[in-house]
């Protein structure tokens, strides 16, 4: 259980995908202009990163090797043509404003890099543990970025007003610039924060059970 549980929480902040190991990054700054955005990014991501890992890591070892990257992009793709296609029928408004950035999913470098270094060499539990751990922490934080963005862009979060009326939204962190700025915030944060903890970053070894 405890392995289970540092695999989970390695990737909400000492692996973090995007404040760590930094990849991802194009569609992370360009769908956080938004709380409601960032959330259903992250959702879509979670539900991709989760199933591929968790069918990759039950069909490893049938997988040849000389094909695994075909097979692994046939499966990732599988599951982000799901959840897109049930964004359009449930969520059309959400599904639109996402735009490419969901089929997108196929190739990212989050669910190709976790499948390939992690999912393909362990089993289930462990790899659903590291695909929760990994969406989680992509999702934190491009809801904390798309919070930031949208409460100094806009004056509000989630489509509601925070703000006062007398409030001037700064239109520039609605922008691409806006983004870069308030990630390279997270960034600078996350490093003074490991700093005073102590906490350093790490790969967790763990010996396959099966």
């Amino acid at each position: 259980m405890k392995q289970l549980w540092k695999m989970f929480t390695r990737g909400l902040i000492v692996e973090n995908p995007l404040l760590m190991l930094m990849i991802g990054l194009c569609s992370a700054l360009a769908v956080t202009s938004s709380v409601a955005n960032s959330i259903g990014m992250g959702g879509a991501m979670i539900f991709v990163i989760v199933f591929a890992e968790l069918v990759i890591s039950l069909f490893r070892k049938l997988i040849p090797k000389d094909a695994r990257i075909p097979i692994f992009i046939i499966v990732i793709a599988a599951f982000t043509t799901i959840i897109h296609l049930l964004m359009q029928a449930y969520l059309p408004d959400l599904s639109e404003s996402l735009g490419v950035f969901i089929p997108l999913i196929v190739v990212n470098c989050i669910i190709m890099g976790r499948v390939e270094a992690w999912a393909s060499k362990q089993p289930p539990h462990f790899a659903v543990a590291d695909a929760l751990g990994m969406g989680l922490g992509y999702t934190w934080v491009l809801v904390g970025i798309g919070a930031v963005r949208e409460l100094l862009g806009n004056g509000t979060l989630l489509d509601f007003q925070i703000m006062p009326q007398s409030f001037e939204p700064i239109l520039f962190f609605t922008l691409p610039p806006g983004g870069f700025m308030v990630f390279a915030f997270f960034i600078s944060f996350n490093i003074w924060l490991k700093k005073v903890t102590g906490t350093k970053a790490g790969n967790t070894i763990v010996s396959e059970s099966v």
